[in-house]
């Protein structure tokens, strides 16, 4: 078994801040571009809803059906009308954002994470009688408790002031989570909250175990 010394850091150079902890995205113009891409897919889905003759709302989660199943995939790109589309806008687009602060790598985890067990939720408990849930607004609650809860699992004072201010700007939103208007889907806002929950328990997870290992051990 061999370990190396550790490096000393080069005169006049920071040591590399840890990108668990980090409260923006390091590339920040990369972080937008994907940001803008995800909005313009939603808004391209929705130009084609419009024009085709065909509903592709219906191909949302149909709860505790076989052919409602792969709706799970489908259900966060599709939007019940424009205004539903705008009402989800600015919260998909500034948590996204918020949410690569660690990588657009680590941020795809989190919203495959959220995007299939938050569906797997619905479609578990979600209204039955042939309903068709459908939007992005779980996504958003997905990512807002990742964002929520990241600096308790990572031990980040700065992630958990953004956490505060966050609920300050946006905690209105977590009603959302309890039965309220029958229009609206709480049990996608409910189960992609806790997916997100759920993501940044593991990732911080990860990193800690990643943080045990003796730094340069080449093994024998």
């Amino acid at each position: 078994m061999s370990t190396l010394p550790e490096q000393p850091v080069p005169s006049g150079q920071q040591p590399e801040t840890n990108p668990a902890k980090r409260l923006l995205p390091a590339n920040p113009k990369a972080a937008a571009i994907v940001v803008l891409a995800f909005t313009a897919m939603l808004y391209l889905v929705e130009v084609i809803d419009a024009i085709l003759p065909a509903d592709l709302d219906h191909a949302g989660i149909e709860s505790r059906t076989l052919s409602g199943l792969d709706g799970i995939l489908w259900a966060p790109a599709l939007h019940a009308g424009w205004d539903h589309l705008f009402s989800n806008t600015i919260p998909v687009m500034v948590f996204a954002f918020l949410a690569m602060a660690s990588g657009i790598g680590r941020w795809a985890i989190v919203t495959a994470v959220i995007w299939v067990l938050g569906g797997l939720g619905v479609w578990l408990v979600g209204p039955g009688d042939g309903a068709v849930t459908v939007g992005a607004s779980g996504l958003a609650f997905g990512w807002l408790a990742y964002l929520l809860v990241r600096g308790v699992f990572n031990r980040s004072l700065g992630q958990i002031a953004i956490a505060a201010v966050l609920l300050v700007i946006w905690g209105g939103m977590l009603w959302g989570v309890l039965p309220g208007d029958p229009g609206i889907s709480w049990q996608g806002h409910l189960f992609g909250a806790l997916a997100g929950v759920l993501a940044a328990w593991l990732i911080g997870r990860g990193d800690r175990a990643r943080a045990r290992k003796p730094a340069g051990n080449l093994g024998v």
